[in-house]
């Protein structure tokens, strides 16, 4: 007698959101969220037009430095070096400029040259000496750290900068600050080349799966080496930017906007594609930023931990909702293997209810 075992097909339910996009786009809601809070709360300084000038303006440097960290991170690398990356290339054209009196340009294509050379170094460790990217490029960080150090001789450089070129990062285009405009840029550039061009199809499916893009053709050790060298160009880009907008060089630039940055890229992440993408960074960097301006305007007072404390419970919240993300596209999955295999032996007697099963440890292909 043969006994058959009915099995209840599961009922899938999809979850209706009262919002159109919550899911994919709930960094914009939580943007209009904050604007309407702090509106409401402090409008006399909160809806000014100096408050969203000045959170446009100083927001540039780490946008363009997300960006840098984005391009490893499609391609399933890390670069910690971004941040130190940033305070070498400015390093380096305030000496060209304090020292040698070279033209400003020339200065900073020197700057962004020797972040390239750095970034390719970076990459010749992860591909070459197969260092885990993670390790290479905050080793590769102390290293540019202590070159900084070297040259500025752990001082300030002041006053080395031409007109010409501090207007170039402080004067305003259509009233907005003109380093808007090249944020927007840089960033459509990167755009472009990841969602539009085999290059960056190449680099996202090294990200995605790197043994399966290599199989398929992909030279996947050339687009991890890569990206680490355009993360150094536009960190070095980043510092030139930077230079122009404040005018100095400190040895305090640059490392503390690492974190920030890489916290927009991880929010970013949850946003409109489920995986790193250049318009999430941006929203991200944003919503951020008006969030933590209007906590320091409502509490004027000793709010110099808003920040980090911000800026931190929105990455642990960024990796929270990512990985909360990753769980139900398992279970598919597993039910579908669950399903294969059951049907696969259609025939096979249901155990009997009143013994335990057997152990098929040490079973050859696991059958009793």
């Amino acid at each position: 007698m043969t006994t058959t075992v009915s099995r209840a097909a599961p009922v899938a339910r999809r979850r209706r959101n009262l919002l159109p996009g919550l899911g994919r786009a709930s960094v914009l809601y939580l943007l209009a969220l904050i604007l309407v809070i702090f509106g409401l709360w402090i409008p006399d300084t909160f809806l000014t037009q100096a408050t969203f000038k000045i959170v446009l303006g100083d927001q540039v440097v780490i946008g363009i430095l997300g960006l840098a960290v984005l391009v490893p991170l499609s391609a399933g690398a890390f670069d910690l070096s971004c941040g130190a990356m940033l305070a070498f290339a400015l390093v380096i054209m305030s000496w060209f400029q304090s020292e040698t009196g070279v033209n400003t340009v020339i200065s900073a294509v020197i700057a962004i040259a020797a972040c390239g050379v750095v970034g390719f170094l970076s990459g010749m460790l992860v591909v070459k000496f197969h260092v885990n990217s993670f390790i290479a490029t905050l080793g590769m960080s102390q290293v540019l750290a202590a070159a900084t150090l070297w040259i500025s001789k752990n001082r300030q450089i002041v006053g080395v900068f031409s007109e010409s070129f501090l207007d170039f990062g402080r004067r305003e285009v259509l009233g907005l600050p003109v380093v808007v405009y090249y944020l927007v840029a840089i960033a459509l550039v990167i755009w472009y080349v990841l969602e539009c061009t085999p290059l960056g199809r190449h680099l996202l499916a090294t990200g995605a799966n790197a043994e399966a893009a290599r199989l398929a053709g992909v030279r996947t050790d050339r687009m991890v080496w890569g990206s680490l060298v355009v993360s150094a160009v536009v960190a070095g880009l980043a510092g030139i930017i930077y230079g122009a907008k404040v005018g100095s060089f400190s040895n305090t630039f640059g490392p503390p906007l690492l974190f920030p940055a890489f916290a927009a890229v991880f929010f970013g992440s949850t946003q409109f594609k489920n995986r790193a993408n250049v318009w999430g960074t941006i929203a991200a960097v944003y919503t951020l930023a008006f969030g933590v301006k209007g906590l320091q305007l409502a509490f004027s007072g000793g709010v110099y931990w808003i920040t980090p404390l911000f800026n931190g419970l929105a990455l642990l919240v960024a990796v929270a909702l990512a990985s909360r993300k990753s769980i139900p596209r398992l279970r598919p999955k597993a039910v579908a293997d669950a399903e294969a295999e059951a049907d696969a032996a259609p025939d096979a007697p249901a155990p009997a209810l009143d013994q335990p099963p057997r152990s098929t440890i040490g079973t050859p292909g696991g059958n009793p």
